[in-house]
């Protein structure tokens, strides 16, 4: 049965508001899969989800090397036997309040704020499909 992106169930939306780290696969320019652990936050009712990192990270680099339409990206959780997760279409976010939200956001879901960055840029995740047993 399908998840629905907006709407999951209430314990994938749990899950997802739980303290797990994540994974985050991006593609790289030769088409392999470049996978990394991250923080994520997921926004069901934007239909999105985030990653604040630095703007000079291979994962952003990465994702801005597929220019305006975005790239195919996909962020997983895993807790014993739950898993969750999410895919969709990253772009990389610059603008000061965009990254201040998607740190609020963080400070949420992992309970301390994100060190200092100066080059702190936000992957959002336009969303089309979640998956999971959470």
């Amino acid at each position: 049965m399908p998840i629905d992106i907006r709407n999951p169930s209430p314990e994938y939306r749990a899950f997802w508001d739980a303290h797990h780290y994540c994974t985050l696969t991006t593609p790289r320019a030769d088409g392999s899969p470049h996978v990394v652990p991250v923080g994520v936050t997921y926004d069901p009712e934007q239909g999105t989800a985030r990653v604040i990192c630095s703007g000079s990270s291979r994962k952003a680099a990465n994702v801005r090397a597929a220019g305006e339409a975005g790239a195919r990206v996909a962020v997983c959780q895993v807790e014993r036997g739950k898993w969750a997760t999410l895919e969709g279409v990253a772009r990389v976010r610059t603008d000061p309040a965009e990254i201040a939200y998607a740190e609020q956001r963080y400070k949420e879901r992992y309970g301390r704020t994100p060190r200092e960055n100066p080059e702190r840029v936000v992957i959002e995740i336009t969303l089309d499909r979640a998956m999971g047993n959470a």
